[in-house]
């Protein structure tokens, strides 16, 4: 399955997702572990998003012993990619102004978030 053909995850899913990413390898218990103490996720939650996590195509697993090993099957990159670019499209047209507008704005980013960006808009 190509990162194009992926579908949507959930905000809870991609939580999950994230902390697998953060751990590169995962066992439902250590994804537990690693929520925030706030979040009231079972076990059995957590079990159900990784298995749905990896029917859609963004986990693979391997067994260790009793436990099952949740791995990423496609790169962090490709997925927040494709994202941002459906984010853009769907809300501001594909334009990224008025998403840096309204960051700006709402004080979301800073003098120093702006430097970095155009140190990074001069380096292309």
């Amino acid at each position: 399955m190509t990162n194009q053909r992926l579908p949507a995850v959930s905000p809870a899913e991609t939580e999950i997702l994230r902390i697998v990413w953060q751990l590169d390898k995962a066992t439902v218990q250590q994804v537990c572990d690693k929520l925030p103490a706030r979040r009231k996720i079972s076990y059995a939650t957590v079990q159900t998003l990784l298995r749905r996590l990896e029917k859609k195509g963004y986990l693979k697993h391997h067994i260790r012993g009793k436990a099952h090993v949740f791995s990423a099957a496609v790169r962090r990159e490709a997925v927040i990619k494709r994202s941002v670019s459906d984010f853009l499209d769907r809300l501001f047209g594909g334009d990224p102004v008025p998403l840096i507008q309204y960051l700006a704005e709402h004080r979301k980013i800073d003098t120093d978030d702006i430097e970095k960006l155009k140190q990074l808009v001069s380096k292309q």
